[in-house]
């Protein structure tokens, strides 16, 4: 967020509040961040002082390029209706009330906290499904108080001790840490249960995958991550105060997945039921398809039935009397194909 607005109350007198101070970092239940850098900006005071150099809206010539009460777009303060040049011909900035110092704004090279690689982080998590009456947790069912103590995780020693270190959930996710702690980024940790509950109790386990969630990339402006945030304090003299923190560091977002599945011999007899009536449709199908709405119909017909003029006859094959009467012979149609395939 950017955006400065200025209050003015009886308790407080003029103030002049930016993202720093209405926007609180989040702390949500699946969500960790780790500061791994620092850029501060002591001893700010509300007062006038010349607006950054780097901010676009705050560049002018004249006075008249500064509107007085004017907000400087993603800025730092008010304008006061100053145009502050080192010389004439120069471009210069306009004058703010706001919190002066404004702040610096430089790129880190380095991390300040380099050693956060060995912080450890603990993720518990319990995963439960209520229609099987199944529920578990990715931690060690022990009474062994010492074992979280002496554990990191690890695929095939350790699968339920979810303890690691941070380095160790950057290089999962492909990335190295140090070079992720000078500007931050953010790393997903997916949980995954996939369990057959035919199978024994043990053979359901966890599965983590690690990955960066933000663009990497030196020249991208989406890589990285930061906020700002401040602390108040009165000087000597009565005057409040502020420290500026321009925090960079490695967000880390925790996501849980899980499915399972049980034999039933109900839902099994039902399937196999329906496969069988469909098959039985389909030969009916086809067979209306092939011999009422294609065009070479007949010859389908010709190939599926066959029409003889049989005319009853005793085992010698002497015409029975019925044909001697002058009687029609008996005709019939004998089928000589269907639609099953020969074997």
């Amino acid at each position: 967020l950017k955006g400065v607005v200025l209050i003015n109350s009886s308790e407080t007198g003029p103030l002049v509040w930016g993202p720093e101070d209405y926007v609180i970092p989040p702390q949500g239940e699946r969500v960790f961040f780790v500061v791994t850098n620092v850029i501060q900006t002591p001893n700010q005071k509300l007062t006038y002082c010349a607006e950054s150099s780097k901010v676009l809206d705050a560049h002018c010539r004249l006075n008249e390029d500064c509107v007085a009460g004017d907000a400087v777009i993603a800025g730092n303060g008010i304008k006061t209706g100053r145009c502050l040049k080192t010389s004439r011909n120069a471009t210069g900035t306009c004058e703010i009330f706001g919190w002066c110092p404004v702040e610096r704004n430089i790129r880190p090279e380095k991390p300040s906290l380099e050693k956060a690689e060995n912080f450890t982080v603990y993720i518990k998590n319990f995963i439960r499904f209520p229609k099987f009456g199944f529920s578990k947790s990715n931690v060690l069912d022990t009474t062994d108080s010492s074992y979280l103590k002496n554990c990191t995780y690890h695929e095939v020693h350790h699968p339920y001790c979810p303890i690691f270190r941070l380095a160790e959930l950057a290089r999962q996710a492909k990335h190295d840490f140090k070079e992720m702690a000078v500007m931050g980024g953010s790393i997903g940790v997916l949980i995954e249960w996939n369990c057959d509950l035919d199978k024994d109790y043990s053979k359901c386990n966890p599965r983590y995958t690690f990955t960066r969630l933000d663009v990497h990339s030196n020249k991208s402006i989406t890589s990285g991550y930061n906020f700002r945030h401040v602390r108040y304090y009165k000087n000597t003299a009565g005057e409040d105060c502020r420290t500026l923190y321009k925090v960079y560091g490695i967000r880390f977002d925790i996501m849980v997945t899980g499915q399972a599945g049980k034999f039933n011999i109900i839902p099994t007899i039902i399937n196999i039921g329906s496969g069988v009536a469909l098959m039985g449709a389909g030969a009916f199908f086809c067979d209306l398809v092939l011999l009422y709405m294609m065009k070479k119909s007949t010859f389908y017909r010709e190939r599926k039935f066959e029409s003889a003029k049989n005319c009853k006859k005793n085992g010698e094959g002497i015409t029975l009397p019925e044909a001697k009467a002058g009687k029609k012979n008996t005709c019939e149609r004998r089928q000589l194909t269907d639609l099953s395939p020969e074997t």
